[in-house]
């Protein structure tokens, strides 16, 4: 694409408006958009009441909207039963039971597809076989699986019994499923013998037996899906093989009416703290989210074949995979295998393949496809999309517009989703069909969300263009509702800064003079990498696990593919290392950190040195540190610092 028109519409901060012929046929138009804000407006409780009766099918209706008397533990529908899978499943079966509900394109090319009848009769059948092996609700069932249909099918299958799922992301190490077992003490553990990836296998049974023999926490049962066919470990009296399990359970299995409270799931997302947070979210409030986010901002039809990209271990892949298409009737893609194989053109390929209308990925993926140039995807027809969007992170300007034209073609409305693992679902995304989008803004706030941007005392940022932290003003339906097994911690990330007025998201953020918002990016020690949330607590206990080191600072640094990168400051035991030593120990401890946390969290660059720049009261200086990562220029003080010498070692000028 032409760098002029790049440099053009970022120096005019250009808007895109939709195309009348787009919100002529769109979900939500200016007068409903209208409608929906004054409705929240004026009564905040009776909008959410009105959505989750419209919405969603009751197995007992609610007459208590919000109880908010035990805030910030907000409980929403609390007198009122429902069912997740219900939702999903029978409602769609009862109307269109031969509908497309998933189709699975795997990483050698073949694909299948099962209908809403078929997803409801696997769901049952599976779910009656973890009743079977004694699962029942409120126990917890980690979930380690490929991304194939089963592993929605496991979901969906929790859900209808009242079981708690807790997926664990394939990518992660058999350390970080160790933690999360323990954590949510989990009886019963889901995985696959396998799962293909670029051409390779990843040996997810293996992981699991080393995570389960290490674990504090008794495992029950192991649940094992032949997806690869590789020969692995079978251990007698704990694992089952996925096929004898239901092999003679029957097909229908009565959905549980649960309270609307009722945890759905737990999902592990990374902290400032070395522990991973296990974020509990409740049936009702999320599944109504769920579902009219996905309809509003993907202005879903019913002849849409809905793709997006992420993995189910993430919260993006819980939903806007597991759950809010299958809410919403719609059919969903779901490729097994990386984006890069068996060439980069693989996305686009798929795209044209299964009609693919609305295509929703990470910014990572994007600039990632970009750097191989236009003509890669202009052998593909894409002419079907209609509709993409982008989650994660934030979108640089020259990623949103090269999508723009290059894969949207110029007519696909951008829809830049924020929200996070805590939110539940979408908060700020523009509705395609009214909304003038910009390239790296993520625009307006969604009906019924209450956001703002405030200073270090709590008021409200009033000028344009000047930040603060983003925050949330009203409690809403999806919110987390705790830190499982740690309530307490629940406050003080969340609540505490503004004295439980306001959920601080922990981003930084401004909005123009057209009240569009723009992410910054995290107030806190949590690194966005390639749209994954991790720790820089994390990383930094697993390099000090390691015998070679005794002590670690781990910061980002902005990376052009994604987003951030890792960047570990390592004092090892006795002398630095230098020359090859630094080079061999460097590799060793990514190596370190990718068994311990998984290979997402490898550091890009470790850099030795004697110290860490630390206060003499012993406080470790990491805006120094962050601002060596990045080369740029050191204005803070450093006369509080211990060793001011520290600094150029550091720099590594010495």
């Amino acid at each position: 694409m032409a760098d002029e028109l790049i440099e053009s519409i970022l120096n005019e901060s250009r808007s895109f408006p939709p195309s009348k012929e787009f919100s002529d046929q769109a979900n939500i138009n200016e007068a409903k958009a209208e409608e929906m804000r004054k409705l929240a407006a004026d009564d905040h409780i009776k909008y959410w009441a009105k959505l989750a009766n419209e919405e969603l099918h009751w197995s007992r209706p609610f007459s208590n909207t919000l109880d908010d008397s035990k805030a910030p533990n907000y409980e929403w529908f609390n007198d009122g039963e429902i069912n997740a899978s219900y939702n999903s499943l029978d409602v769609n079966v009862s109307k269109n039971p031969h509908k497309t509900a998933i189709i699975f394109e795997k990483e050698d090319g073949k694909s299948e597809s099962i209908t809403y009848k078929e997803l409801l009769l696997k769901t049952s059948q599976f779910a009656n076989g973890l009743k079977k092996i004694g699962v029942e609700p409120m126990d917890r069932v980690v979930i380690y699986m490929p991304m194939c249909p089963e592993a929605v099918i496991a979901m969906q299958a929790c859900a209808r019994i009242g079981a708690i799922h807790s997926v664990v992301f394939g990518g992660f190490s058999s350390n970080a499923l160790k933690d999360r077992i323990e954590d949510a003490q989990s009886k019963i553990v889901i995985t696959a013998d396998g799962a293909f990836r670029g051409g390779g296998v990843i040996p997810l049974k293996q992981a699991t037996d080393e995570a389960v023999s290490q674990s504090s926490f008794k495992v029950n049962n192991v649940v094992v899906f032949k997806r690869t066919g590789e020969n692995v470990n079978f251990n007698k009296g704990t694992d089952i093989w996925w096929e004898d399990l239901v092999a003679d359970c029957d097909l229908v299995c009565e959905p549980k009416p649960l309270n609307a409270e009722h945890p759905l799931f737990i999902l592990y997302t990374s902290g400032s703290t070395g522990k991973p947070k296990g974020i509990q979210h409740a049936t009702a409030g999320y599944i109504l989210h769920a579902k009219t986010t996905f309809s509003w901002i993907f202005d879903i039809k019913n002849d849409d074949v809905f793709w997006c990209t992420a993995d189910v271990g993430w919260i993006t892949g819980h939903t806007y995979v597991a759950y809010g298409p299958l809410l919403s009737g719609a059919t969903i893609l779901i490729y097994e295998g990386a984006p890069t194989y068996p060439d980069v053109g693989r996305f686009w390929s798929i795209c044209e393949k299964h009609s693919v209308t609305i295509f929703y990925t990470a910014p990572t993926a994007i600039r990632a496809l970009m750097k191989h140039g236009d003509e890669i995807p202009a052998n593909y027809d894409l002419s079907k999309l209609r509709l993409l969007g982008t989650v994660g992170e934030p979108i640089n300007p020259e990623a949103w517009i090269w999508y723009h034209k290059v894969i949207g073609g110029e007519h696909c409305p951008i829809v830049d989703t924020w929200w996070q693992t805590e939110t539940g679902g979408a908060m700020i995304s523009p509705l395609p069909g009214i909304t003038n989008t910009k390239p790296g803004s993520c625009t307006t706030a969604i009906p019924g969300i209450d956001i703002d941007i405030v200073n270090e005392s709590g008021e409200p940022v009033d000028e344009p263009n000047q930040g603060g932290y983003l925050v949330i003003k009203k409690p809403w339906p999806s919110m987390l509702r705790t830190i499982w097994g740690d309530n307490q911690r629940y406050i003080d990330t969340y609540w505490e800064k503004f004295d439980g007025k306001y959920y601080v998201a922990g981003d930084s953020a401004y909005r123009d003079e057209d009240d569009c918002h723009w992410i910054m990016g995290r107030i806190d020690d949590v690194l966005n990498v390639s749209g994954h949330r991790l720790g820089t607590m994390e990383v930094e206990s697993a390099l000090v696990a390691n015998e070679k080191v005794a002590e670690a600072a781990v910061v980002g640094r902005p990376h052009e593919v994604k987003g951030e990168s890792i960047f570990a400051f390592v004092v090892t035991k006795g002398n630095r290392p230098t020359g090859n030593d630094a080079k061999t120990t460097q590799e060793e401890l990514r190596e370190w950190v990718a068994s311990q946390v998984g290979s997402i969290a490898k550091p890009d660059e470790i850099r030795f040195s004697d110290n860490l720049p630390k206060t003499r009261s012993g406080k470790i200086m990491r805006r120094l540190l962050r601002a060596i990562a990045r080369q740029e220029e050191i204005t803070q003080d450093i006369s509080t610092l211990e060793d001011e010498s520290i600094v150029k070692q550091l720099q590594g000028e010495e």
